[in-house]
């Protein structure tokens, strides 16, 4: 398993790339070629995959907050080219909606027989109601959706507050630890120079009662000496 500080990075670039893959066939190719049900089925496709997309680039920047300072500026510049390459896309795919609701309108006001059916109006009317509240509804799903982006911009600012504080804590438990380390070496230094002190101590305590005792026995025979 590759544990190197940019793996998740790249997987999760694969993974955009590949989306983005897909939304581009299906916008380039299948929606323009389609017409009706058929193009709206693909362009919800198309949201979706916008979707998963938006997510894989906030997963890329929460994997930079985690990457070194010196590698961080080239990681930060393939975000924002990612950002722009899926606003494009975003854009394109609503280019794509507005055209196809357009087209059902002038579609219904062009219809050429309304004027041998009495009810061509009351359908044409009918048309445009519902060609509005779908207009109403994609806007109302965009405004939603803009909402949804903001607040996972705003939990992947407070989960980068997060990882910066938890490395501030490491930081700070590391340090306690390397001083702990060095309150020990001190500890082990001052405890060898107690024993050292106690053991020159013991010594001279035996030294100074040989030399008494040698003195005791020199005075022992001077008297010894002088009375006999």
């Amino acid at each position: 398993m590759d544990n190197s500080p940019t793996s998740l990075f790249e997987s999760y670039e694969q993974d955009f790339q590949s989306i983005i893959g897909s939304i581009k066939q299906k916008v380039e190719v299948e929606a323009v070629a389609q017409t009706g049900e058929q193009r709206k089925a693909t362009l919800r496709f198309v949201e979706m995959e916008l979707d998963e997309a938006d997510e894989m680039v906030s997963q890329m920047e929460v994997e930079i907050q985690g990457m070194p300072q010196s590698i961080k500026s080239k990681y930060q510049s393939r975000v924002k080219s990612s950002k722009s390459e899926l606003q494009k896309w975003k854009k394109q795919a609503k280019d794509l909606h507005f055209a196809g609701a357009r087209n059902e309108l002038f579609s219904s006001r062009s219809n050429p027989s309304g004027a041998d059916d009495p009810y061509a109006d009351d359908e044409g009317r009918s048309q445009r109601t519902r060609l509005l509240q779908g207009n109403q509804t994609l806007a109302d799903s965009t405004r939603r959706l803009e909402d949804s982006q903001r607040i996972a911009l705003e939990t992947e600012g407070i989960g980068a507050d997060i990882l910066t504080t938890l490395r501030s804590q490491r930081g700070q438990i590391e340090n306690a630890r390397d001083q702990l380390q060095q309150a020990d070496s001190s500890i082990d230094r001052a405890s060898g120079t107690l024993k050292g002190m106690i053991r020159r101590m013991y010594q001279q305590k035996i030294v100074t009662g040989a030399i008494i005792t040698v003195l005791v026995l020199l005075i022992l025979i001077i008297l010894w000496e002088k009375l006999f």
